[in-house]
């Protein structure tokens, strides 16, 4: 029967670890709960190996972790307070400690939960705040803590799913580009000698790789400074409202089945989330348009807000922007049209989460093969060069 590790709390606060034998993990959250404590965390523990031994960093406070171990304390009956000091008792970093520690400082100074978090936008978004004030107002801040904690974790899952997709193709241009640079600072130069010595006529297109190779050993340190400025330069414009703009567009033109099923499952899913929760519309749309990460989508619907006021929903102003599907509009429309907006939004922000897996799939089935043919002739045109000019050799007259 599998071991799992757990760490519990009692009523009272006490906190404590421990295995225990069940046959899954469900089992054996249901075990703890009727020994009388509260289950914080249940999980099977890791095989030890290389990943173990090692951490590539760790983010200042896990969000998703503190939303959840939060949840489960307000769940089982714990006031707020003790919730918060016993999340100091397990807190594993030493950034989230000190979190909780200010959060726990502020509201027995008399400060409530939203106003608390409110004061740390570095770690809270507004949207989590605004979720927190409306579980305050509604007396059901344990219920919003649950909702948020599957929004983080399917938000998650979405950001792990797209960073995964791009590993391959960002080792291949690694690669592809070290190969590139060694080819033509150590094997050309060796070449270029015996080309100098023979004195023949070489080919255009060894002579440009020469040039090329020349340049670059000669000039590397030049190179890299111009690269790393112009780098400089695109991120400084980037930064800008018209390059993020201009920017967002050229990823909406060449990625638009991805762009467009990351947006609309984005947005609505948070709409849906805060609307569940009790925050008004108008509210939630503004919150809601922040977490767009493209621009010009985010831009697009700034309307609808202007739209809900006038009293015309979101349907129609969503459906005159033009920048998410006819499927989810249609389901949105529906959704308002029976009173279940909320739960159509989550509705669809499911059906597009499933949709980008999709998606990102095909893209990625696109993009790997057109990578490796731009490699392949850059590679090809390095060797078919030298080979030209090791041909041009038997022209030399004797």
């Amino acid at each position: 029967m599998p071991v799992f590790t757990y760490r519990s709390t009692t009523m009272a606060g006490a906190v404590s670890e421990g295995v225990i034998d069940a046959p899954d993990e469900r089992t054996a959250v249901e075990r703890l709960r009727n020994t009388g404590v509260i289950p914080l965390e249940v999980k099977a523990p890791a095989a030890p190996g290389f990943g173990s031994r090692l951490s590539f960093g760790k983010h200042k406070m896990d969000l998703v972790s503190f939303t959840a171990e939060l949840s489960t304390l307000l769940a089982a009956g714990l006031p707020l307070e003790m919730g918060l000091h016993v999340l100091t008792e397990i807190a594993g970093q030493k950034g989230m400690k000190e979190i909780v520690q200010s959060l726990l400082k502020e509201i027995r100074g008399g400060v409530s939960f939203s106003e608390a978090l409110q004061k740390r936008p570095d770690v809270f978004p507004r949207f989590y705040v605004n979720m927190v004030r409306a579980g305050e107002a509604g007396g059901v801040l344990d219920v919003v803590l649950e909702k948020l904690n599957e929004f983080l974790e399917s938000s998650k899952e979405l950001k792990d799913q797209v960073v995964s997709a791009m590993i391959y193709p960002s080792i291949l241009v690694a690669t592809g580009g070290v190969s590139i640079i060694l080819l033509l600072t150590f094997v050309l130069p060796r070449f270029s000698v015996i080309f100098a010595e023979l004195g023949s006529s070489l080919p255009v297109s060894t002579q440009i790789l020469l040039a090329a190779s020349e340049i670059l050993k000669s000039y590397g340190w030049l190179v890299l400074i111009l690269a790393a400025g112009g780098w400089f330069a695109l991120r400084q414009y980037l930064a800008t409202e018209t390059g993020r703009l201009r920017w967002d567009g050229l990823k909406l033109k060449l990625m638009e089945d991805v762009v467009q099923k990351l947006e609309t499952a984005r947005f609505c899913r948070t709409l849906g989330t805060l609307l569940a929760s009790g925050v008004p519309l108008l509210q939630a749309l503004t919150n809601a348009r922040e977490v767009i990460g493209n621009r010009v989508i985010a831009l697009a619907i700034e309307a609808v807000s202007k739209g809900a006021k006038e009293g015309r929903g979101i349907a129609d102003p969503l459906s005159r922007a033009g920048v998410f599907p006819s499927l989810a509009l249609s389901m949105i429309k529906v959704g308002e049209e029976t009173g279940t907006l909320d739960k159509m939004l989550l509705q669809v922000a499911a059906t597009y989460e499933k949709g980008l897996k999709q998606a990102v799939k095909r893209f990625m089935s696109l993009l790997e093969p057109v990578m490796i043919l731009i490699m392949g002739l850059i590679i090809g045109f390095i060797v078919v060069s030298m080979l030209l000019a090791v041909f041009s050799i038997s022209d030399i007259p004797m």
